[in-house]
């Protein structure tokens, strides 16, 4: 955890995003790290844990990182917790908080309270269409015989 919070801080001084660190550990040795990068890449998915998980997932060659944990110098954001969980890592460490993080500037309470609403109820305007025709296409790949699972 303490590499994560350096991490942070060496990386925040450089000006690409925000003071946050994240690195994926397997059987106690660092296989990636991630910084946030939303700033230098100008990309808000470029957050320090989805950074770290696609470099470990391109060191690994693989898609899962089951078996990992990933050490976070802030509890994850939603968009990073849904990706941990896709990942399939095993387990997450954090040291602030979210709440930490909304008291420095970065405030996420928008998002944790719109994902509990029914689509219909949210802020950001959302409507559904043409659901047959895409419904067709995964149904096509759920019976496929060579789908690889994930």
């Amino acid at each position: 955890m303490r590499e994560a919070i350096e991490d942070s801080r060496q990386w925040k001084s450089q000006g690409y995003g925000g003071p946050f660190g994240a690195l994926v550990v397997r059987d106690e040795k660092i296989i990636a790290r991630g910084f946030n990068l939303v700033v230098k890449n100008h990309d808000p998915t470029a957050h320090a844990e989805i950074i770290a998980i696609r470099n470990a997932c391109r060191i690994l060659g693989s898609h899962s990182l089951a078996g990992c944990e990933i050490f976070a110098s802030c509890e994850p954001c939603p968009m990073c917790m849904a990706a941990i969980y896709w990942a399939r890592i095993d387990r997450v460490w954090f040291a602030c908080t979210h709440m930490d993080a909304s008291s420095a500037g970065f405030d996420d309470s928008l998002i944790y309270r719109e994902i509990s609403l029914p689509p219909k109820a949210r802020e950001l305007p959302m409507s559904q269409i043409l659901r047959e025709e895409a419904l067709e296409v995964l149904e096509t790949w759920a019976r496929s015989a060579d789908k690889i699972p994930y």
